[in-house]
């Protein structure tokens, strides 16, 4: 049965343009520039992607077939064409950079490294001739779970220097989880450390890799140990081997594997509406020319840039835009082990200060988490240095977008609100900071080359302003995902099958306003059946964080016997929990607030407080739990990837 388009009721008006300061030294510094770009794209998609492939990668072999669709929707670029991503990001600067700093690096404890590319080009060479000691060779998994150091990178680029292909699991990640990916992708080694720290407390690795293998994981003949955290360790003789003793002896140079453009890259498992993870896998050229051209057009990258992106590189951001897009560019990245409220909520803004970061991309999260802090941590620190900010991971809300942009950015830095996914393996739409103007909470237009759109039930264009509805994209790009790993048929129904692999579906659920900026709204799943009126959750949450007392907010359906679903609201406030008399008020008057705001379909039916809401290590609210809690359900999900168990009581109203 055809399902009513999604509801928009939040309507945001505030515009907001590049400076001229901004827009002078910007790459595309005018609409006209980015709307011939946008045309070029438009009148030949595949020959704009051909000639930027050309000219931004170093192929070892030139490619002559640039887009093969002959098995859509298994679409493949450049595919007699040969590279090596290491050679990309590491050797092809070495002659003119090899004294420029790529990595700068900061540990929890303040500890402090900075790497060259010359240095990073050895580092790499030794470890990559160290797996291959190991016995690991071209088309092998390894494993790569590590804390947040240079070594991370430096192990992944090892792995694409000999063709190997790397699976990197968050750090953060229980024994099980890792168990769980290491047998799905059929790994020979892994590379960890003994432990990592976050927020004062050691990070034990190396036990979790023990546990895993304790229970699972035949495949594995080899594990190599960072010595990191200094935490004791056991090894297994014949089996593990420190990082040190893996590279003692091992030649600084290493001549690259030559692979095919659509050899993998590498295999990220991300969860899946069932909760079984599933191996995304990205390729070699399309994968790297995406990161490339984000870093230029989103980025706006310069030579004399620090950049720091605020993800770990257990995330596909912090492969796209730690490990490998800045790099590719030649540029400087930075690299911080710990937790943003080690040893106060200013040690972002301290570190922005010290090491000079001009280009500062985070999760809306940490945005919020840090503006329930108050300005006063921001303000003790010259932020002067800043001339970009970007958000990542999840919709922006409207309130948490102006505090960023007035606190952090004094109002003179443009905001690159990103929309994008594991699956896109690069940026997807965003604003091109020097040429499109902003809007509080829209990630605003596709990128060149992007031909994303916002379709009904029937896969028709909407059309119609402010009617959400399905966002996909219609036509192929480099940078997309080639399959899972192990289960090419959960790629096709979960992708391509909605609308008979004519689009791409995203998952999310979405809008355009008059001027064609995109609204996300929300996952599909997320979205809310009220009384037949469809709503998405991010408005509904965004309309609550507005209100003055609320930090963040999560919104979540449970069944209701009369309008289908109801709101389920969990709310952070600024300040102390309420409980009892002034927890009713509150609700009471958070109830009102949003009629007020939305309408009186979408005020909350539940509304529950708690000091936090569930969330993975990396930032990222776990809404299904969510889901379940509001259900009154059992959960059954494992909850070890939570940054604080304990707040599970909170959230049932038990605390």
């Amino acid at each position: 049965m055809t399902q009513e388009n999604i509801e928009s009721v939040l309507i945001e008006k505030r515009v907001f343009p590049p400076s001229d300061e901004f827009r002078s030294r910007a790459r595309i510094a005018s609409k006209k520039d980015y709307d011939k770009l946008r045309s070029d794209a438009n009148k030949d998609h595949e020959a704009f992607w051909g000639e930027l492939a050309k000219t931004e990668i170093d192929w070892h072999k030139p490619f002559t077939t640039t887009l093969d669709s002959s098995r859509a929707p298994h679409f493949a670029w450049f595919t007699d064409g040969e590279l090596n991503v290491s050679y990309n990001c590491i050797d092809r600067h070495l002659k003119d950079k090899g004294d420029k700093t790529a990595i700068v690096f900061e540990g929890e404890k303040g500890d402090t490294r900075h790497l060259t590319y010359k240095e990073l080009h050895q580092e790499v060479c030794r470890l990559a001739n160290g797996l291959k000691a190991k016995g690991i060779a071209n088309g092998d998994r390894v494993v790569i779970y590590m804390p947040m150091v240079p070594e991370a990178v430096i192990a992944m680029h090892a792995c694409a220097r000999i063709g190997a292909i790397h699976s990197v699991v968050f750090g953060g990640f229980s024994a099980e989880s890792l168990k769980d990916r290491i047998e799905d992708a059929g790994a020979k080694a892994v590379i960890t450390a003994d432990g990592g720290t976050r927020g004062g407390k050691v990070v034990a690795l190396k036990a979790a890799c023990d546990e895993a293998l304790d229970h699972g994981c035949k495949t594995i003949k080899t594990i190599i140990v960072l010595k990191r955290a200094g935490n004791a360790v056991n090894m297994k003789t014949g089996r593990d081997v420190w990082w040190s003793d893996a590279v003692k002896g091992q030649a600084d140079t290493c001549d690259p594997v030559w692979n095919n453009a659509e050899h993998p890259l590498f295999l990220l498992y991300t969860s899946g509406s069932t909760g079984k993870p599933k191996g995304i896998q990205h390729c070699t050229g399309g994968y790297l020319l995406g990161t490339i051209m984000t870093m230029k057009w989103v980025f706006d990258i310069q030579d004399s840039d620090i950049f720091w992106c605020t993800a770990d590189v257990g995330w596909v951001t912090g492969h796209s835009y730690v490990a490998y897009g800045p790099l590719a560019v030649g540029g400087t990245v930075l690299m911080y082990e710990g937790a943003p409220t080690v040893p106060d909520a200013g040690r972002f803004w301290d570190i922005c200060e010290r090491h000079k970061v001009t280009i500062f991309y985070t999760a809306p999260t940490a945005i919020r988490a840090l503006m329930k802090m108050g300005e006063e941590y921001p303000n003790k620190y010259d932020l002067s240095s800043i001339r970009l900010l970007g958000t990542v991971g999840e919709p922006i809300n409207p309130e948490a977008w102006m505090w960023y942009y007035q606190v952090i950015g004094k109002e003179r830095c443009p905001i690159v609100d990103t929309w994008w996914q594991t699956e896109t393996g690069a940026i997807m739409i965003s604003p091109v900071p020097g040429a499109v103007d902003t809007k509080p909470g829209s990630c605003t237009l596709p990128l060149p080359g992007i031909a994303a759109d916002v379709v009904d039930e029937e896969g028709n264009s909407i059309g119609t302003p402010d009617k959400g509805g399905y966002l996909v994209v219609k036509k192929p790009w480099p940078a997309m995902l080639r399959t899972i790993w192990n289960d090419d048929q959960r790629y096709i129904d979960t992708y391509w099958s909605k609308f008979n692999g004519r689009y791409y579906l995203a998952g999310d659920s979405a809008r355009q306003d008059k001027d064609g900026y995109f609204w996300m709204m929300g996952r599909i799943d997320d979205v809310l059946n009220i009384s037949g009126h469809r709503l998405g959750t991010m408005e509904v949450e965004s309309a609550l964080v507005a209100h003055e007392r609320v930090a963040e907010a999560a919104v979540v359906g449970r069944p209701d016997d009369i309008k289908g679903e109801a709101i389920f609201a969990y709310v952070v406030i600024k300040g102390k929990r309420p409980v009892d008399g002034d927890a009713e008020a509150l609700t009471r008057e958070l109830r009102e607030w949003v009629a007020k705001e939305i309408g009186p379909i979408a005020k909350p039916d539940d509304i529950r407080f708690s000091d936090n809401l569930p969330k993975t290590r990396s930032g990222k609210i776990m809404r299904r739990l969510l889901r379940v809690i509001a259900r009154g359900e059992e959960i059954t999900q494992d909850t070890s990837t939570l940054e604080n168990e304990d707040i599970i009581k909170q959230l049932r109203g038990q605390a």
